[in-house]
């Protein structure tokens, strides 16, 4: 958010059915909505990025030739680009990872990113670190599937699903498993190693779907991974609707051109509301503060009401196999809500008694030297960044509505601060947000134009962009603390 061809050649895109029904309703003269976004994006306009780009165009040319795995400008770092500040933080974290001096050999440090991105099928960044292997030209093999790979690294396997699926069932017999199994273990170095890159992967695939990063076609096709990996993959799952098949299929000429109509609501009127929404909290907190047991219920109120926001039919809808899935061990393994209904749940990770500051900042940069001081400045980047802006609104505080963006994600994952009242999380996060923020979150590869184009319609897209780091930032420093806190109680 900016608070602030030849028939016969080989295609990189394949077709899926709803390309094709697109086609045949096209060839019959039916309005049917655009399949296919050229750039970086299906989402943004190709125009608002350029427009971006060029302000400081050498910087980000030179970050991204010394930072980014790709060594140019692709269209992961393009979008980013819309928040230079941040994605100079981001592509130099990065770096240290996956590139410089630390306990993991380079090429297992881009099999692990491979085996995150895969949990949810997320093509672009799988054949980006593909293209890492064969550029080292070690271990091909390993790209097969998991079979044949090392038995230490199929081990992660476990620890790797929990992480992108359900954090809280990590314990620290997990981390047993993993630091005591003979000839196969880990090292606590090397585990915490293995763990940011898992947690910095399952979080950038939320932000890569939920930013609709079209994918990086390799004109060069240097090592045919492309056409094996990404020939299945269609952009018009990120362009609309994962139900488009089924409407399609008994859809009129009018009701068609309805596809893309959504609400019919005054954006305007929206975001005058959400303004004074702000101004009212923030003229209550200074009269009022709520008790803690008043603001700790509100809490659990909030955690159960995200119970009911979900993408619908979706949930119980069986995603597609996916062209990655060599690189996956129990891919039916999905997410499921924190507080489930009906089920003894998990007890709330209460941040006083484990947090980022106070515990998993020290223990992640002693056992992994100066990695937490990277993570930490671009944890503060993306939540301190502001433009002071708020679409057409200038010189606005938007600190609240960033904090409520944050802490909703931590809410759903069961994580709760003590001096946040999650009251505000319900004045200030619309349900299409809301809807938006847990499928970015929690299962990224069913996220839609349409989900994103819901909410906040009057916003820039650079703000929507903004959102999408601060997504992205909060989910991965969930799963920190919970594989984190697991590690603690392991050496303890």
């Amino acid at each position: 958010m900016s608070f602030s061809a030849d028939s016969n050649s080989p295609n990189p895109f394949h077709m899926c059915n709803i390309c094709q029904k697109v086609i045949r309703k096209k060839d019959k003269g039916v309005r049917v909505p655009r399949p296919f976004s050229s750039g970086p994006s299906a989402f943004i306009p190709k125009e608002e990025i350029v427009e971006a780009s060029q302000v400081d165009p050498l910087t980000e040319q030179l970050l991204a030739e010394a930072y980014s795995p790709s060594g140019h400008v692709d269209h992961l770092t393009q979008v980013m680009g819309l928040h230079p500040h941040y994605l100079e933080s981001f592509l130099h974290s990065q770096f240290y990872l996956l590139r410089m001096d630390g306990p993991l050999p380079l090429h297992c440090r881009h099999f692990i990113a491979i085996m995150a991105a895969a949990r949810h099928q997320c093509s672009f960044l799988v054949s980006l670190h593909v293209r890492e292997f064969y550029r080292m030209g070690v271990c091909l093999d390993w790209l097969k599937g998991l079979q044949y790979v090392p038995q230490r690294l199929r081990n992660l396997n476990e620890i790797n699903k929990l992480l992108a699926h359900r954090p809280w069932l990590i314990t620290k017999e997990h981390i047993q498993n993993l630091v005591k199994t003979g000839e196969h273990s880990w090292s606590l170095a090397e585990l915490v190693h293995a763990v940011v890159i898992l947690a910095h992967f399952h979080a950038l695939a939320s932000f890569v779907f939920g930013s609709g990063i079209n994918p990086q076609v390799d004109t060069q096709n240097t090592n045919g991974f492309q056409a094996v990996y990404i020939s299945n993959y269609c952009t018009c799952d990120l362009a609309s609707d994962h139900h488009l098949d089924r409407d399609l299929s008994s859809s009129s000429p009018e009701s068609s051109a309805l596809l893309c109509v959504f609400q019919t609501t005054d954006s305007v009127s929206e975001l005058e509301a959400l303004m004074d929404r702000m101004k009212r909290l923030q003229e209550e907190r200074e009269e009022d503060e709520a008790s803690q047991e008043e603001m700790a219920t509100r809490f659990e109120k909030e955690k159960k009401e995200s119970l009911l926001v979900g993408s619908g039919e979706l949930e119980d809808e069986v995603m597609p196999t996916s062209k990655v899935s060599q690189f996956v061990e129990d891919a039916t393994f999905g997410y499921q809500d924190f507080a489930r209904r009906g089920e003894d749940n998990p007890p709330t990770f209460r941040a006083q008694d484990y947090s980022w500051e106070d515990h998993g900042f020290s223990l992640v940069n002693r056992l992994y030297s100066d990695i937490g001081l990277l993570l930490d400045d671009k944890f503060r980047t993306a939540c301190d960044l502001t433009y002071y802006n708020m679409a057409s609104h200038e010189d606005v505080d938007t600190t609240m509505l960033r904090r409520a963006l944050f802490n909703y994600v931590h809410c759903m994952y069961g994580i709760r601060y003590d001096d946040y009242d999650y009251g505000e999380v319900n004045q200030l996060l619309e349900r299409s947000l809301k809807v938006y923020i847990k499928t970015v979150t929690c299962y990224p590869e069913r996220t839609t134009r349409r989900m994103y184009d819901s909410y906040w319609r009057q916003f820039r897209h650079s703000e929507k962009v903004h959102v999408n780091l601060l997504l992205m930032e909060a989910r991965m420093q969930a799963e920190l603390l919970y594989a984190l806190r697991a590690i603690t109680r392991y050496m303890t």
